[in-house]
This record gives structure tokens, C-alpha cells and sequence, in this order.
């Protein structure tokens, strides 16, 4: 969907991405389908990406001189990330890279090994969690398993449960001290319950080779498999006024999502020639470091970016002159201020659900906005007609971090830290404003027709 479309639309539009993603290999499939849709395609790392001389063309067809160095528009797939560009008519060996950098996973609980437990009747899953979520917003909800399988011949296939597991929580009358403080143990409580039995005649892996669409699984020849839960309650609109928009997997899909339609609606408007080449870096594994291939910390973007400056013709040297030309906006989901928590917040600094998206800042680069990128964003959103509010932490609250400082250190990228303002992140079912994720597309459209 082009960022052009009302708030309306954007927000329901968002719903319908968050439902069909619920892991980030989902997330990346999903986003995969709609840029096939726009006409956008898909390069595989394996082969080269331009002419080999002998006619055979490598690239799409009809690409002049291969996919990396023609105009057009292609994404790469890498496990749960995603690289998505569009390379304008005229763009050179020194062109300018302008980067919407986002991530894919969310806080959750995968699966583990050996993964069919139980106890007096019941029939369990092992999990472990990941990242940093909420845990007590995780009880007593209908939850899904999502993943991918990976079988022994080395195919792929996605897989999603639908509804299959609950966190049930210990009733009042056996914990009267609970409204006081509840404590969960990770590994003694966190164990849900997916069924009735012995688990020695159980096969959770054989439910969830079951659910793949399209395909006939075998579970024993399934090799590996990277699943998570994820809440199946589908994403609502409420509020007074209708101003409010709850959903699972905003931090970070409702970046992901804005940064889509917005090369999306870049890819099918009036692409300016010699512009800067318009990026959607989505990168899995932000919630647990980035520490990956897929991930920030890894080489997935400069990968990707090598490999479109050499179809440009680029030498080494002429490659850093392009980085230099770029620019990075980090979006990632942030704080709005909290009505009952006012006192966690910095005083000053409040940000408002519907507000504007985020311009976050951090003195100790936790994020990674400074004057120049400060200055960028308020002339985007000036120039996109939205307003924008300023994120800072209270000096006794540690602040978090994004992709945006991981981008700038192993690039040398000039980044600026924004997103979307939230209630309840890391929860199951956070709560954002329905004007920010399509005023955050509007300006990230601006951007990747912007030179920076």
C-alpha cells in the first residue's frame, strides 16, 4: 500500500501485515509477497547479479547490464531479514544510498529442543524466552507457534498454528498475595499448555509440520526449525474517538510496515533520476543484540550494498565515497508518556500517542541522532507537512537501544534514530496512536526520494 493512503487505510493495512507475520520469517515472506505484487524482484545471493558476457543475463529480465547495476527495483531475503532497494535511471558509482533501517522479531518465547513436555495430565511445550518481553501480559492468552522448519534435504517451509497454546495463571484463592507483586520463573512458570495427555505420545513437531500450508511435512525428517509464539488475537482500532490502535509485534512491524508501503509508493510514483537509491534494511534479531547474519550486527546490509555499488562500476574507493553520501533513519518503536507513570519519564520531554513520530535522542549515542541528523528529520517532516516530537529518557531510567548506532559503527553511515511512540512495549498487545505509523511512512517516502 502506498504511504499516500489515508491514516485509515495505513492502520488497517498494518493490522492485516501484523496477522500474517507472526515470526520474523513470516514477517519477511509477507513483505516479499507485496513487493512481487509492485513488480519489484527477488535476487538470489547464490548467483551474480550481472551479465556474464555471453548474452545470458543474470539478472531480471530485460535489466540492462544485470540487476545490481540497472535501474529498477529488486530485494534479497536472507533467514528473517530483508533487503529491499530501488535503483534510479542515472544512478552512478558515487550514488548515495538512503536507508529506512527497521527489524522484523519481536520479545516472545521460542521453541527449544525436545520441545513436548507435560506433567499430571497435561501436555506442555518447552520454550525459552526471548528478548525482553512483558511476561505477565503473556497469561492467560490464545497464543500460536510460527517459524520456519528446515528439513534434512535443506528445504524450508513457514508454519503457523493458529491458535494451539495458553500461559494459564495461578487463580487468587492459591496466591491471595498475587495483586501485591507477581513474580513468574522464567523457567518454573513460563511453560504453557497445549493439550491433554501423556507427552510421551505426544508430538508437538508433528502439529506444526501439519500446519504448513501447501505442503506435505514428514516431522521426522525435520532437521531444525526456529519458532516463536506470538498472540493470535487480531489487531483492533478503539478508543473515544477511535484514536488507538492495539496490536502484537508494533516493536518493530509497525516500522517494518511504514518503511514498506513506503518504498512501495516510492517504487510506483515518479522515481527522480540521479536521486539517492531508496533501501528498506528490515534486520531480524534486533530484540537479542543483532549478533547475527540476519542482523545488524552482521553483514547482510554492506553485503547487499557491495554488491549494487560493483553493478554500478564502483571501485573500493569510490564505494566509501557513496557510504559517505548516504543516510540512515533507524525506526524503531519508542515511549509515549505514561498517564500513571508520569514520574518515569523525563519532564520535559513527554511524547503523545498521535503526536508525531519519534526523533530520539540519547547523549550517549544509545541512539544515534546528532545535530546534522536532527536537523534532517525536522526539515522532512517540515517538507512532509507532519509533526514530529522529541524522545529522551529520564536520567535515572536506562535507555534501550536500536539498529541505528550498529548501522553507523560498522558502516560509517550518518544515522538518525526515530519511530513510532507506544504504551505497553515488549507487552503481547501494545498500544500505539492510528497517525503515527502513516505519518511515519509519509516522511520515510519523502526520504527515499530526498538527497540527504
Amino acid at each position: 500500500m502506498p504511504s499516500s493512503a489515508t491514516a485509515a487505510d495505513h492502520i488497517q493495512d498494518l493490522g492485516a501485515y501484523v496477522s500474517a507475520s507472526p515470526s520474523s520469517f513470516h514477517a519477511v515472506h509477507e513483505a516479499a509477497r507485496r513487493l512481487d505484487e509492485a513488480g519489484f524482484t527477488s535476487l538470489d545471493e547464490l548467483r551474480p547479479w550481472t551479465s556474464d558476457g555471453d548474452g545470458d543475463d543474470e539478472g531480471p529480465a530485460g535489466a540492462t547490464g544485470g540487476a545490481a547495476g540497472s535501474a529498477g527495483k529488486f530485494y534479497v531475503i536472507r533467514d528473517g531479514a530483508l533487503i529491499a532497494w530501488v535503483t534510479p535511471q542515472g544512478a552512478g558509482p558515487t550514488t548515495g544510498f538512503n536507508i529506512l533501517g527497521a527489524h522484523t522479531d519481536s520479545p516472545s518465547f521460542k521453541l527449544k529442543p525436545k520441545p513436548t513436555t507435560g506433567k499430571f495430565g497435561w501436555l506442555q511445550a518447552g520454550v525459552e524466552v526471548y528478548g525482553g518481553p512483558l511476561l505477565n501480559s503473556w497469561l492467560d492468552r490464545e497464543l500460536q507457534l510460527a517459524g520456519r522448519l528446515v528439513m534434512l534435504d535443506g528445504t524450508q517451509h513457514l508454519t503457523a498454528t493458529g491458535p494451539l497454546l495458553r500461559f494459564p495463571q495461578l487463580a487468587i484463592h492459591l496466591d491471595r498475595a498475587v495483586n501485591d507483586g507477581l513474580a513468574l520463573d522464567k523457567q518454573q512458570h513460563m511453560n504453557p499448555v497445549f493439550g491433554l495427555g501423556d507427552p510421551a505420545g505426544a508430538d508437538l513437531l508433528g502439529l506444526l509440520a501439519a500446519r504448513v500450508a501447501g505442503a506435505t511435512v514428514d516431522p521426522a525428517q525435520i532437521g531444525g526449525y526456529d519458532v516463536v509464539i506470538a498472540d493470535t488475537q487480531a489487531p483492533a482500532v478503539f478508543g473515544a474517538k477511535g484514536e488507538f490502535f492495539a496490536s502484537g509485534r508494533l516493536d518493530n512491524l509497525s516500522a517494518t510496515h511504514a518503511g514498506l508501503a513506503a518504498l512501495i509508493g516510492h517504487a510506483t510514483g515518479a522515481v527522480p533520476a540521479g536521486g539517492p537509491i531508496a533501501v528498506l534494511a528490515a534486520f531480524d534479531h534486533e530484540e537479542i543484540g543483532s549478533a547475527s547474519r540476519s542482523g545488524a550486527c552482521g553483514p547482510v546490509l554492506e553485503d547487499i550494498l557491495v554488491r549494487i555499488s560493483d553493478g554500478l562500476g564502483a571501485t573500493a574507493s569510490q564505494r566509501r565515497q557513496a557510504f559517505a553520501a548516504s543516510f540512515c533513519v533507524s525506526a524503531d518503536a519508542g515511549h509515549a508518556v505514561h498517564p500513571n507513570y508520569p514520574e518515569r519519564h523525563d519532564p520535559a520531554n513527554r511524547p503523545a500517542l498521535n503526536g508525531g513520530p519519534l526523533l530520539k535522542i540519547n547523549a550517549n549515542q544509545r541512539y544515534a541522532t546528532d545535530a546534522a541528523g536532527a536537523a534532517l528529520w525536522a526539515r522532512l517532516c517540515t517538507d512532509a507537512g507532519i509533526p514530529y516530537q522529541e524522545f529522551v529518557s529520564n536520567n535515572v531510567m536506562p535507555c534501550g537501544s536500536t539498529i541505528g548506532p550498529l548501522t553507523a559503527t560498522r558502516q560509517g553511515i550518518r544515522t538518525v534514530d526515530v519511530g513510532v511512540p507506544l504504551l505497553s512495549m515488549h507487552s503481547a498487545r501494545e498500544l500505539c496512536g492510528v497517525e503515527d505509523p502513516h505519518r511515519l511512512a509519509m516522511v520515510t517516502e519523502l526520504f527515499f526520494r530526498t538527497a540527504a
